[in-house]
């Protein structure tokens, strides 16, 4: 696959992405649980280069393979503790919103909370920025493996 395009979008919705990304990181959220969260958007919204980013950055802050590749199927794993599973939920219900889908339901919400109090609010962006994030990189079409939404140096052609 080539990609359509060798530089990032408008650098102003980029720099803006990049501020949200910001926010929702330094909301006290753990930042394994982000990066399992940040996954499962990506796998639901079907972004491989997404996917491929949130893993790697996931295996730079010491996530284990076992827990990566189970992401796809959690709710038939025992790798998740109950916050986690908690998350993914709420990640799921917050990305899935098209074709009748429920959205987030009040038993999901209340389970999530139970977990998170104030930080939830930030794991439901994290499913919700994923999505521009995504539209980005489907839109300009670059393969799994390259920078595809980052303003950088390295990425700047």
């Amino acid at each position: 696959m080539e990609a359509r395009m060798t530089s990032p979008a408008n650098l102003d919705v980029i720099t803006a992405i990049q501020h949200l990304y910001k926010a929702i990181h330094a909301g006290g959220v753990d930042g394994h649980l982000l990066a399992l969260v940040d996954l499962r958007a990506s796998q639901i919204n079907g972004c491989s280069p997404c996917g491929f980013a949130t893993i790697q950055a996931a295996k730079k802050a010491g996530e284990t393979e076992e827990r990566l590749h189970s992401v796809v199927a959690w709710r038939e794993t025992p790798f998740d503790t109950d916050e986690e599973r908690a998350a993914l939920a709420l990640t799921e219900a917050a990305t899935r919103i098209q074709g009748g889908a429920l959205g987030v339901i009040d038993e999901i919400w209340d389970a999530a909370v139970d977990h998170f109090s104030w930080p939830v609010c930030r794991l439901g962006l994290l499913g919700g920025w994923r999505s521009p994030r995504t539209r980005l990189a489907v839109t300009r079409a670059p393969p799994a493996g390259l920078r595809h939404c980052s303003p950088t140096p390295e990425n700047r052609s």
